[in-house]
């Protein structure tokens, strides 16, 4: 199959489960409201591309690359990005639903995560040092064996994190959220004015 070069594109309003995205390299360019949904992106490259109010769910993410990639208002739920190419792979999230994803084994380091929902997502054996999860709802989210040093917490909500079995030094924590650290003691903490 023939591979593409495309660069400083935008693609408005296409359904690609009708139009398939070409494989190949695909380098600042921009999707906006476009519907990927159960779509195929192995082995396609994105470097520094914006996805903006996007459905991206359930897509297959076999040896895609993504590098310096931003997603903005997008839908994303059920992805594995634990399939993605793991060189250079970087991206951030504002305001997006990754619900059921799975970033099981993958190294996100400095990842930032902005109003976004990760229920039921898992970060297994992941490394996300110094990321940043700013006012993300967490529940049901799992971390075991996961690196969480210098990771942000504070404005973060629903998490249960065991500090016995992740690694979680100079990680960021604010008072009620740091009730999530102690959700296996089965202890109940109230505040007292």
């Amino acid at each position: 199959m023939e591979q593409i070069y495309t660069e400083d594109k935008a693609f408005n309003k296409i359904n690609f489960k009708e139009h398939y995205l070409t494989k190949g390299e695909y380098d600042n360019c921009k999707f906006i409201n476009c519907d990927f949904s159960d779509t195929d992106f192995s082995d396609i490259r994105f470097s520094e591309c914006k996805f903006v109010d996007c459905n991206l769910s359930l897509v297959n993410l076999t040896k895609t690359a993504f590098l310096g990639v931003k997603f903005k208002d997008c839908k994303m739920s059920g992805l594995n990005f634990n399939s993605c190419n793991e060189f250079g792979l970087s991206f951030s999230f504002y305001n997006c639903s990754l619900n059921y994803s799975s970033f099981c084994k993958t190294k996100i380091k400095k990842t930032i995560f902005k109003n976004s929902q990760l229920q039921e997502t898992d970060f297994t054996e992941c490394d996300l040092t110094s990321s940043v999860f700013d006012n993300c709802d967490l529940s049901k989210a799992t971390f075991e064996n996961t690196i969480i040093e210098k990771v942000n917490f504070q404005t973060s909500y629903n998490y249960s994190i065991d500090p016995e079995i992740n690694r979680i030094k100079k990680a960021k924590f604010s008072f009620p959220g740091i009730s999530g650290l102690l959700h296996k003691y089965d202890i109940e903490i109230e505040t007292i004015n």
